[in-house]
């Protein structure tokens, strides 16, 4: 009776040791498949500094701009890309802060001089992306006045009323300094790029005057007959080149997208062609967009890092 008890609880410590094994097996199972999540998750997170995040204001060369590269960065570079519209405050702030990666839209030396000056040392410029860009005072070519020095004038013409987009833009403020440097009895309405020209298009449809901030490149001058009104004070400046600004330590992260959008240049027939597509289309823009990449794959490739 003795003997047969020592050999149970013999069994008993065998099954007991073989359960402390088989538990510990399964700890380092499990602590093996931490390892694996955590490595997939290090991968993963490796993976997400493949997605850019490039900026824009709602104007239409930079709409047409980033797009562009949207879909060359993912279609033809392998990054996905998130882009993201707001005011041109916000989107220095956000360049100068690190959130995110690139705007491809900066006028100087003159439209966003002060942002330059604020946002300056925590942003890089990589250069220019389009040559001889023009800011000023629009009207249709069949309004009998070129100079804005012609508008106090003919304010009942105008109603006294300047067309202008959203506040805060460097145009905006140009407008604001034209305003007083040539004692302009004007108001200067605030908008968007979009209800500039619906008011523009719809008193051109009329035949009526209409005066507003305007800018080139855009697709209007392309649609319309339009002139600058001279600017005999400079105010609005000479002509600009548009700038591309990232983030600081985008190149250490992601050299080639740094690489293609120092590449990146358009000149005023392709942007204003890119920029008549998006406008006349009814499909999302980045969605014209690919299919003007992939009309013009020979300029898209002398861009890309080989």
């Amino acid at each position: 009776m003795k003997k047969k008890f020592i050999m149970l609880l013999a069994a008993v410590m065998m099954i007991g040791t073989l359960t402390a094994c088989t538990s510990d097996n399964n700890k380092e199972t499990s602590a093996g498949n931490n390892e694996d999540i955590n490595s997939e998750t290090d991968a993963d997170s490796k993976e997400e500094k493949k997605t850019v995040k490039l900026a824009y204001v709602n104007w239409s060369e930079g709409i047409a701009m980033t797009n562009l590269a949207a879909a060359i960065l993912e279609d033809k570079m392998g990054y996905e890309v998130d882009m993201t519209m707001a005011d041109i405050a916000p989107v220095f702030t956000s360049i100068a802060s690190g959130n995110t990666d690139a705007f491809l839209d900066v006028w100087l030396p003159v439209t966003h001089k002060e942002y330059m000056e604020k946002y300056g040392d925590d942003v890089v410029d990589l250069g220019v992306s389009y040559e001889n860009a023009r800011l000023g005072v629009v009207v249709p070519s069949y309004v009998e006045i070129n100079s804005i020095e012609e508008l106090n004038d003919n304010k009942d013409l105008f109603g006294g009323k300047i067309v202008g987009i959203d506040a805060g833009a460097g145009l905006m403020t140009a407008a604001e300094n034209a305003i007083q440097e040539y004692g302009l009895e004007y108001d200067l309405l605030t908008g968007s790029g979009t209800t500039m020209t619906a008011a523009l298009g719809k008193a051109i449809e009329a035949n009526e005057p209409i005066v507003v901030t305007g800018w080139s490149p855009h697709w209007k001058f392309a649609r319309w007959d339009l002139k600058f009104l001279e600017d005999p004070k400079g105010v609005f400046g000479e002509v600009e080149n548009i700038h591309i600004i990232t983030r600081k330590g985008l190149e250490e992260d992601q050299p080639k997208v740094v690489e293609f959008l120092k590449s990146f240049k358009l000149t005023e027939s392709d942007l204003g062609d890119l920029m008549g597509a998006i406008e006349e289309d009814t499909r999302e823009p980045l969605d014209v967009a690919r299919d003007w990449m992939n009309a013009h794959d020979e300029l898209v490739q002398g861009w890309m890092i080989q």
